[in-house]
């Protein structure tokens, strides 16, 4: 079955995507010019380092626990939390838990 057409059914985020050890992984469901809607996955202790993005991104926590930090303030998030990263701010994130998250960038 094609990716597009997999996502037309109801689906469980959580077995969208795997964990792999000591790794992130991620997987795009969807990448248009206004926007893109990624999965990703981070082993315990993985992260991604400080960066900014020109766009509002908003993570939603499918599972796990991670710490995001934005300018500089942590935020531990747990299943079920979302958080919005703005545009042009500093953010990074790590994995005090294995966890799954859904990003959400909004382009336009």
């Amino acid at each position: 079955m094609n990716e597009k057409r997999e996502l037309t059914q109801a689906l469980n985020l959580k077995n969208l995507l795997d964990y792999q050890e000591g790794s992130v992984v991620s997987r795009t469901l969807i990448d248009k010019k206004v926007g893109t809607v990624t999965l990703f996955s981070f082993d315990e202790g993985e992260g991604l380092s400080e960066h900014t993005a020109p766009f509002d991104a908003l993570v939603y926590i499918i599972e796990g626990e991670s710490e995001i930090k934005i300018s500089n303030k942590s935020h531990v998030l747990l299943k079920g939390q979302i958080i919005l990263m703005p545009a042009h701010e500093p953010h990074a994130l790590k994995a005090l838990k294995r966890f799954k998250m859904m990003l959400i960038m909004i382009k336009e």
